[in-house]
């Protein structure tokens, strides 16, 4: 495996690759993050792996400067799963000059976390197109936990006739339903015990839509009623959406999405689970 820190050198160790398969990152890599490694290495040939702490995708008080950096234990963990190249460039290698050219998915990007973070899925976009156009990857993996990037960058691809497959792998979780993000590293042991409630209160929506209920509301109220229990635990958003769009809906279909972000004392977690209402 070998970690290059510019684009040209990318590029030219990529001349004759096949099959490329990209797998981005911002590090802080956990067991999600290498089970898209694992993936990638399964259906492709050659695997890169990017480490990008993006700074256009965090807005104004968010968590940029905190945000977990754990290079050398995300090499070995890259090595250890496969990938063949890591690409690990700086933020003026990622942006040379003043951004003035962004990628802005609308609809899809302004409900859920869209409407609490301003800005945040047209940074994601911007960096996603701009790694794509890098490593021109025949096939790109991105995890389900956060649902809404996935949706995010399929539509971006779709519109922009980017020559690339977006794969979602499904979330993974620890024993207690807690999905792994690099954010858990936040959590005091306090908070780590009360984290779970999040996944229980997806786990109450969805039992209820599955034993038939179709009224919004009270799905809603199932899973906020567990939330409520725990006085670490604010909640921003939970909502039953369309697996499509991620738009509320106000009257339970075939299949919705129950989406969830809540504060567990200064850590923002989200979470999602796919319900198929029969």
């Amino acid at each position: 495996m070998r970690a290059v820190h510019n684009v040209n050198d990318l590029q030219k160790a990529l001349e004759s690759a096949e099959l490329i398969g990209l797998v981005p990152t911002m590090g802080a890599l956990h067991a999600g993050h290498e089970n898209l490694i694992e993936t990638a290495r399964r259906e492709c040939r050659t695997i890169v792996v990017s480490i990008f702490v993006n700074p256009i995708q965090f807005g104004p008080g968010e968590d940029y400067s905190q945000y977990p950096r754990t290079l050398e234990r995300d090499l070995e963990a890259c090595a250890r799963r496969g990938a063949d190249l890591v690409f690990v460039p700086s933020v003026e290698e990622m942006y040379p000059l003043p951004q003035l050219t962004f990628v802005e998915v609308t609809r899809i990007s302004e409900h859920l976390c869209g409407k609490f973070r301003p800005g945040h899925f047209r940074g994601v976009a911007t960096v996603v197109l701009k790694l794509l156009n890098i490593v021109q990857p025949q096939r790109a993996y991105f995890g389900e936990k956060d649902m809404q990037q996935l949706q995010v960058i399929r539509r971006m691809v779709l519109d922009l006739n980017v020559p690339v497959t977006i794969v979602g792998v499904p979330t993974v979780r620890d024993p207690d339903g807690l999905a792994l993000s690099s954010r858990n590293k936040y959590l005091s042991e306090e908070e780590r015990r009360a984290a779970p409630a999040l996944y229980q209160a997806l786990q109450a929506a969805a039992r209820r839509i599955k034993e038939g209920e179709r009224d919004v509301t009270k799905a809603r109220t199932a899973a906020l009623e567990i939330l409520e229990k725990h006085p670490l635990v604010r909640v921003e958003y939970l909502e039953v959406v369309d697996p499509d769009e991620l738009a509320p809906v106000s009257t339970i279909g075939s299949s919705v999405r129950i989406a969830v972000a809540i504060w567990v004392g200064r850590t923002r977690l989200i979470d999602n689970v796919f319900v198929n209402a029969g």
